[in-house]
């Protein structure tokens, strides 16, 4: 097993993120804080395209609690009928739409806690909320953070909290606030799944993945 980079090669790295977006952001629409609890809540096993989609007209009759408890859930449904699980997610929207009112005073929390008292918000909501909606250093495990952390050895873990735990601690406090940005980006255009672009990534070099992929070109070469 190829050995963890060091913390000096944890340091280059996210220096390297910063030099090539200083001030990354995520890619999910929203105008304001509520609207970016729904999104996220909505972006569950679902693109953020597809949520974009979606909301772009049910944000714009319905960006308050008090406008969405009021639209009612079946009129939520019709909205959000193009995401995954979009009954359910439905349902939980308008409910923590009705726990904000009841509870909040109409205003989106800002503790972990109280976030994941939520209907429909999990830790990975309540993390994404507060990093983008509260400037709070988070991190957000998905399914691409995941996936990078394990790869580049920077956060190997094999559930999301350990993922999640072991960023916190190894990523240099003044890189946390845009770690998570940047790990998902990444892991979402250059660090895919299925066929990574190696040749396109700019922290290649100190990678730990040991099957990575070779450019166009390479490849080309290499066919019989």
């Amino acid at each position: 097993m190829p050995r963890p980079p060091t913390k000096a090669e944890i340091e280059r790295i996210f220096e390297t993120f910063a030099q090539y977006d200083p001030e990354p952001t995520g890619e999910l629409d929203f105008v304001n804080l509520f609207t970016l609890l729904v999104a996220v809540v909505l972006s569950a096993q679902a693109t953020d395209v597809g949520v974009n989609k979606a909301t772009k007209k049910l944000f714009a009759i319905a960006d308050t609690p008090e406008k969405m408890v009021a639209l009612g859930e079946d009129a939520i449904r019709e909205h959000i009928r193009t995401i995954g699980l979009y009954r359910n997610k439905a349902k939980n929207v308008f409910l923590l739409s009705q726990a904000l009112i009841d509870n909040h005073g109409s205003h989106v929390p800002d503790t972990r806690e109280a976030l994941e008292a939520l209907p429909g918000v999990g830790r990975k909501t309540a993390n994404v909320v507060l990093n983008i909606g509260f400037g709070q250093p988070t991190i957000a495990v998905d399914t691409h953070l995941f996936r990078v952390g394990n790869r580049t050895g920077i956060a190997p873990g094999k559930s999301p909290l350990a993922v999640e735990k072991a960023l916190l601690k190894r990523v240099p406090a003044k890189y946390l606030l845009h770690a998570h940005h940047w790990l998902i980006l990444h892991g979402r255009y250059i660090c895919k799944a299925r066929r990574p672009e190696c040749y396109r990534c700019i922290i290649a070099q100190w990678c730990r993945y040991p099957d990575k992929t070779p450019g166009p070109v390479a490849r080309q070469r290499a066919m019989p």
